[in-house]
């Protein structure tokens, strides 16, 4: 199977990107823009790295909260 290829519209499969990627990050300490580096970093993400907005950022940011919890 090819590896998953991540967009910003990939909410939860980012959340669960990040998480693996960064586990002893809490997500809440994060600024917007610091977020969006580390996503457009992931290995998989294939996405333009300007497609998002704060609102997508939030949604990321939320969900991988949750996930945590």
């Amino acid at each position: 199977m090819p590896p998953i290829k991540l967009t910003w519209r990939e909410i939860d499969q980012l959340a669960w990107a990040l998480r693996d990627r960064f586990p002893t990050q809490d997500p809440l300490r994060l600024s917007f823009p610091k977020l969006h580096q580390m996503i457009v970093q992931l290995d998989g993400f294939a996405d333009d790295p300007q497609g998002s907005n704060e609102a997508v950022l939030e949604r990321i940011q939320m969900a991988w909260y949750h996930d945590l919890t």
